[in-house]
C-alpha cells in the first residue's frame, strides 16, 4: 500500500467490573442534576435574552434616522442613525510576513499544514454479570488542518510527530477605515463583507523559499510548501490569501462625535449593525430579527439536549443494575431513555413558557399547552407499545 494511503492504528481493550460501573453511574447522578440545573438556567435566560433583543431591535427600528454619509451633523450626536456610503481607509492593509499589501478593508491569510490526526472509535460490550469490555481503536491518518495538532497528546505519539506550524492563519484590518465622513470601529469590521481570493505571486514564493529554505510553488494562486504538492508529506503547507475590498456599506449605530458606538436600548441590549451594500434600515433590522430567532432556536436545542443528558445520567444506575443480565440491561436502557425523553419534553417547555410568561403571558400559555400535548402524546405512545408487547405471544 502506498505510504500516503497507509493508515496506522492502535487498539486498546479495557475492562470495568459491575461494581465499578455502578459506582460511576451513582456518581453520574450528581452530574445529571448539575446538567439539568444548567439546562434550566440556559433555557430561561435564553428566552429573556431573545425577548429583550427583539424588543430592543423593535425600539431601534422605530427611532432610527437616515443621515448623509458625506458630512457629520453634530445635531445627531447621541442618536441612532443609519448611514450608507463608500468605505475608505487610511492606507493599505498588509501582511508583512508575506509582503502582501492591498487597498481593502480586511486581509485574511489562511494556512493549512499536512499533519497527523488521531481518530478514535470505541465499541462497548456488556458481559454477563454486568461487567463491561471497551475496545478503543486509535487511527492515525494524514490530513490538512488549519490548526496545529498536538501530537504529544496522541495515544501513540511515536511515528506520528507533527512539526511546529511555522505560519498560522491571521486576519488584518485596515487602519483608519471610514464610511464617508464617519470613522468605523474595528468591532463592526470584523467579519464584514464577502472574502475574495487574492492570488499569490511567484515573487512571494521565491521570498518564502529563501526564508524557510524549503521548496515553494504557486499553484492556482496558492503557495504550496513542499517537494511534491501532488503527494504531500507531513509538515507541508498551503498558504492562501483573501481580501475584502473597499465597497459601499450601511451602518446602524449611535453617532458619537465623528464615529459610531453601540446604541443601548431601554431593555439593556445594544444595536450595532453593518451590511455590505446600500441596505435600507428596515431591511437591516429585519435581518437582525431573523438572526435573533435563529440563535434563539439554536440555544433552545442545546438546552433541551443538555437536559435530556441530565435525566439520562440520573436514570443510568437502573440500567447498570439490570446489566447483570445484558439482555435485560438493553431493555431497561431503552426504557430509561424513553423516560428521560418524556421528562425533558415535560419540563423544558415549562421552563421556556415561564420565561415567556414573565414577559409575554399569552405566548407562554401557548408554549405550555404545546408541551403538555407533546408529553401526553409520547406517554400514550409508550403505553400502546407496552400493551402490544404484553399481548404478544410468548
Amino acid at each position: 500500500m502506498p505510504e500516503e494511503n497507509r493508515i496506522d492504528q492502535v487498539t486498546e481493550v479495557t475492562s470495568t467490573s459491575w461494581l465499578s460501573r455502578l459506582g460511576q453511574a451513582i456518581g453520574g447522578v450528581f452530574i445529571g442534576l448539575i446538567a439539568i440545573l444548567v439546562a434550566t438556567v440556559l433555557l430561561f435566560w435564553n428566552e429573556g435574552r431573545a425577548i429583550k433583543t427583539a424588543q430592543g431591535l423593535t425600539e431601534g427600528a422605530g427611532i432610527v434616522r437616515n443621515v448623509a454619509a458625506d458630512k457629520v451633523d453634530t445635531a445627531n450626536d447621541g442618536r441612532l442613525v443609519h448611514v450608507s456610503g463608500m468605505l475608505s481607509t487610511g492606507g493599505p492593509v498588509a501582511d508583512p510576513d508575506f509582503a502582501v499589501r492591498v487597498q481593502g478593508v480586511r486581509l485574511v491569510r489562511h494556512v493549512e499544514m499536512y499533519q497527523w490526526k488521531e481518530e478514535t472509535q470505541t465499541e462497548t460490550r456488556t458481559k454477563f454479570g454486568g461487567g463491561e469490555e471497551r475496545t478503543t481503536t486509535y487511527k492515525y491518518v494524514r490530513d490538512w488542518s488549519d490548526k496545529p495538532i498536538d501530537s504529544t497528546r496522541f495515544k501513540e505519539p511515536r511515528g506520528h510527530t507533527n512539526p511546529v506550524m511555522t505560519y498560522q492563519s491571521r486576519e488584518a484590518l485596515a487602519a483608519g477605515t471610514r464610511l464617508g465622513a464617519f470613522a468605523v470601529p474595528d468591532s463592526l469590521l470584523r467579519g464584514f463583507g464577502e472574502r475574495k481570493a487574492l492570488p499569490a505571486t511567484e515573487a512571494q514564493a521565491n521570498a518564502l523559499q529563501i526564508r524557510i529554505n524549503r521548496p515553494v510553488a504557486v499553484i492556482d494562486g496558492v503557495l504550496h510548501v513542499g517537494r511534491d504538492p501532488s503527494q504531500p508529506a507531513i509538515g507541508d503547507m498551503k498558504v492562501s490569501f483573501f481580501q475584502v475590498p473597499l465597497q459601499v456599506a450601511s451602518v446602524v449605530a449611535t453617532q458619537s462625535g465623528g464615529g459610531f458606538v453601540p446604541f443601548r436600548t431601554h431593555t439593556g441590549t445594544t444595536v450595532e449593525l453593518i451590511s455590505a451594500g446600500a441596505v435600507p434600515a428596515v431591511t437591516m433590522f429585519q435581518h437582525a430579527q431573523e438572526e435573533n430567532v435563529t440563535f434563539t432556536w439554536i440555544l433552545r436545542g442545546v438546552g433541551v439536549f443538555v437536559m435530556f443528558l441530565g435525566f439520562a445520567f440520573i436514570l443510568r444506575p437502573l440500567k447498570v443494575i439490570a446489566d447483570v443480565i445484558p439482555f435485560l440491561g438493553s431493555i431497561v436502557g431503552a426504557g430509561t431513555g424513553l423516560v428521560a425523553l418524556l421528562c425533558t419534553m415535560a419540563i423544558a417547555p415549562i421552563v421556556i413558557a415561564i420565561g415567556w410568561l414573565w414577559y409575554r403571558p399569552l405566548v407562554g400559555i401557548a408554549v405550555l399547552v404545546a408541551g403538555f400535548a407533546a408529553t401526553w402524546g409520547l406517554a400514550r405512545l409508550a403505553r400502546r407499545r407496552v400493551a402490544r408487547k404484553a399481548a404478544a405471544p410468548a
